[in-house]
């Protein structure tokens, strides 16, 4: 049995390495095609292929990584979304399924040759989905970080997706810009103090991408009370948010104004976007 990182040597093959891990299969499987710049099918055809030294030790490398908690899409440096692939990095959040929804969403109620802006885009993920799915689209993707939006264009290019991206404090760089038809945000909605943010991946990701060090809404807030001067008449607002949160954002929606507020479930039937239209 390969009980330790240190036991990973020289001459140990891929069939004994993916028999006797310390890692669950699907991690241990990962770190093996990329310490070893394998498919997974070259796992199964070279599966008595021995380590060489080199090997060896790179792959102990990033089992110790993991063993110590950090997420697997920091360590290969990618995380697939929407069919894509995105570079991550600890400069930005790793892109989840459940944020698949809101680009959903967003594509459903953004018409042909639509305006659709992507707040606090992160990685890129929501807007490249978005203008990678619909090339008719006018995309533009926003965030404060200087370093997330490098990822982002990074992103943007590597998928052939046209997006406008601009640093921003919210809205704060979109003066004088011409209004859109949909305005979708995933932003940071975790309470401060928030047990999560001490736990599993949420460890390692930018604090400020997870938690508005206040009581999760601020952000939320910001968004709705901005958003007016920068939606078409029944323009759309979705927003992703905590698995609680759905009815006080459908709370901060209407008393703002907006109309057909409603949420939706993800695939686990969680309310996880929550959304609505502005009047005329």
């Amino acid at each position: 049995m390969i009980d330790t990182v240190h036991a990973i040597q020289a001459g140990v093959t891929l069939a004994a390495l993916q028999r006797q891990s310390l890692l669950e299969a699907l991690d241990n499987r990962v770190l093996l095609c990329h310490a070893l710049e394998l498919n997974r099918i070259a796992l199964i055809t070279q599966s008595e292929r021995a380590l060489s030294a080199g090997e060896a030790q790179r792959f102990a490398a990033l089992v110790q990584r993991r063993l110590a908690g950090e997420p697997i899409a920091y360590i290969v440096g990618q995380r697939e979304f929407f069919g894509l692939p995105f570079e991550v990095s600890s400069a930005v959040l790793i892109p989840r399924p459940d944020t698949e929804l809101l680009v959903e969403l967003a594509m459903d109620r953004l018409p042909a040759q639509g305006r659709v802006l992507d707040m606090g885009t992160g990685s890129g993920a929501i807007a490249v989905s978005l203008a990678h799915t619909r090339k008719d689209a006018d995309v533009t993707a926003l965030d404060v970080s200087a370093d997330a939006l490098a990822v982002a264009s990074r992103n943007a290019s590597n998928n052939n997706a046209r997006v406008t991206f601009l640093q921003s404090d919210w809205y704060s760089a979109l003066q004088g810009a011409a209004p859109f038809d949909v305005i979708a945000s995933n932003p940071p909605y975790i309470a401060s103090g928030d047990r999560h943010l001490a736990e599993g991946d949420l460890r390692y990701e930018p604090v400020g991408a997870l938690t508005d060090h206040a009581d999760g809404l601020s952000a939320l807030r910001i968004i709705i009370a901005g958003a007016p001067p920068h939606l078409k008449p029944q323009g759309w607002l979705l927003m992703e948010h905590g698995y609680e949160q759905s009815a006080a954002v459908r709370a901060l929606l209407s008393d703002a104004g907006y109309t057909e507020v409603q949420s939706w479930c993800d695939l686990a039937g969680i309310e996880r976007v929550t959304g609505g239209r502005l009047t005329a």
